[in-house]
């Protein structure tokens, strides 16, 4: 899903942000990280969502995409509204972006159907909480991209 997400995007012109811990390195070396991802265990699910040159990429220390880095000069460089989120792990690093997202007063929604998850009790916690506290909307695939 998380692939079908990224070519509607991609074909309806949407700009598109990659976030991926730092791993414990500092050298911002975006390519570096994806060719060490490339090598792991996990290499076809990878190869499948790596990100093209012209997009943008950020290296998070962690759980928010927002903490110690520029996503919020990014988006609102992009002039942004509203954030489609998506991404691993729904209830740790998705949902404390989504939370961020919107102390910043974006718009957000969330694909849990492109989210992956350890525990889908855990998961469905973490929607329930970002829809009626949070205030995140959640919606499909084929829905959230016109």
């Amino acid at each position: 899903m998380l692939t079908r997400l990224l070519e509607r995007a991609r074909k309806a012109g949407i700009p598109i942000v990659f976030a991926n811990d730092n791993k414990g390195v500092w050298d911002g070396d975006v390519r570096h990280l994806i060719e060490r991802a490339l090598s792991g265990s996990g290499e076809a699910l990878v190869r499948a969502v790596v990100p093209r040159s012209d997009e943008r990429f950020v290296i998070k220390p962690r759980y928010s995409a927002f903490d110690h880095t520029p996503l919020a000069l990014i988006l609102e460089q992009l002039e942004c509204e509203r954030l489609l989120v998506a991404g691993m792990t729904t209830e740790g690093c998705v949902a404390q972006s989504a939370i961020a997202a919107r102390e910043l007063g974006l718009k957000v929604s969330l694909i849990p159907g492109a989210c992956a998850t350890v525990d889908s009790g855990v998961e469905a916690t973490a929607l329930r909480y970002l829809v009626d506290v949070v205030g995140v909307q959640l919606a499909d695939v084929d829905d959230s991209i016109g």
